[in-house]
């Protein structure tokens, strides 16, 4: 498969690696220095483009590549509030689009996890929510777009969510339910960001041919 990169940052930088172990090859590499490249033959020619930029650029660096007819794996968070423009964009234009606020596998596990004790617990309500997250100090964006997904699944206001910015933690996300006798905790911790390149990358892989508008739910099927 030929892959485009657009935004090639530390996690630009894993992907590629990841992409050339899995037997792909990376074509072009677009970064804020060459915008020009969006027009290039090189892009033109990748089978899917993997997004990860930022909040500021995402929306325009996705219309940019179906303009392209470049499908888009979408990595970047801080930018939930104009995805429903796009989807509906979607409707008309025959393109395709993988979003998903984390890529890890794991993460997404912890989010049907998330919504089965949400359910379970509903009944019972002494058990009061809360939902920490803690990142790496460059992110940019805060709540993580992670911690906005686990509060939506289970209806929890986004401003409660405690968020924590240290060192180069690669991101941990924690729901704790109190009661006045005990609590309840789950907890994903990534060990590295490599876990969220293989995830974009088993998502180029699926989207690969597809139009329409995709997440981890339809990759893994949970």
């Amino acid at each position: 498969m030929k892959i485009a990169l657009i935004g090639y940052g530390k996690m630009g930088h894993i992907i590629e690696k990841k992409a050339k172990e899995r037997g792909h090859e990376v074509i072009c590499i677009i970064d804020k220095d060459n915008q020009q490249d969006f027009d290039s033959e090189a892009f033109r020619n990748a089978d899917v483009a993997i997004e990860f930029s930022t909040p500021a650029t995402a929306p325009e660096n996705i219309r940019r590549a179906w303009q392209a007819d470049v499908p888009v794996v979408c990595g970047t968070t801080g930018w939930l509030d104009l995805l429903s423009s796009l989807q509906e964009e979607l409707k008309n234009n025959n393109k395709a689009l993988f979003y998903t606020s984390n890529y890890s596998i794991g993460v997404n596990l912890f989010f049907a996890l998330n919504k089965y004790l949400a359910k379970i617990i509903g009944n019972y309500s002494q058990y009061k929510p809360q939902i920490t997250e803690i990142h790496h100090i460059h992110k940019l964006d805060a709540p993580s777009g992670t911690a906005i997904s686990l509060a939506q699944d289970i209806n929890f206001p986004k401003e409660d969510i405690i968020s924590e910015r240290r060192g180069e933690v690669a991101g941990t996300h924690i729901v704790k339910y109190e009661s006045e006798v005990d609590s309840i905790t789950i907890a994903h911790e990534a060990k590295s960001r490599e876990g969220f390149a293989l995830g974009a990358i088993l998502a180029a892989e699926f989207i690969k041919g597809k139009q329409g508008y995709f997440t981890m739910q339809d990759l893994l099927n949970i």
